[in-house]
């Protein structure tokens, strides 16, 4: 997983051994998490949110939480995907208040994507898929990206959007058929 790669020289605990020490009140585990996860944290949500302010408030937040409830992880699955979890759920709740948020992030994003993923997502933004994208609710998008563009089983996607599997499963068919008809 992204956060068990540790450089040589560096701390040598994984990521599990560092909560429990965060639990703890180790502060200098607390940043080591902070040092292995923000950079790759940052880009996925900053993908979702070109607004810097947003994303570094999201980021706040995300380890706020880890500081406070540690032992929120239950020491299922990995430490990156629960971080993920509480990083999209904070961003999610940084958006909700506000109108119209989408046309204003849209004049934000001016510089080019670089990676191969954002080129081919940018790409695909524009077209016929991209406009049946856009018609789905909220819901049916959030169980989209998390399992198509993110790549998570039913069961990591219901855990990062805080709904039962089953709920996935039949959001993700909803999804299926709106797209089929909007693509015909």
């Amino acid at each position: 997983m992204v956060g068990e790669r540790i450089p040589a020289g560096e701390d040598e605990r994984t990521d599990a051994v560092l909560l429990t020490a965060v639990a703890d009140g180790d502060r200098s585990a607390f940043h080591e998490l902070f040092r292995r996860h923000e950079p790759w944290l940052s880009a996925r949500l900053t993908y979702r949110c070109p607004d810097p302010a947003i994303v570094d408030q999201a980021i706040d937040d995300t380890f706020l939480s880890v500081w406070r409830r540690p032992r929120g992880w239950r020491g299922e699955g990995e430490v990156a995907a629960w971080l993920w979890g509480i990083a999209i759920r904070s961003l999610l709740h940084e958006l909700r208040p506000r109108r119209n948020v989408v046309e204003r992030l849209s004049g934000l994003r001016t510089r080019e994507p670089d990676s191969p993923e954002e080129l081919v997502l940018a790409r695909l933004e524009h077209s016929s898929i991209g406009v049946a994208l856009e018609s789905l609710s909220p819901e049916l998008l959030a169980v989209v990206q998390a399992t198509v563009l993110d790549g998570l089983s039913t069961r990591e996607a219901a855990a990062l959007l805080g709904i039962p599997s089953g709920t996935v499963k039949s959001r993700m068919s909803r999804a299926r058929t709106q797209l089929r008809g909007a693509l015909l």
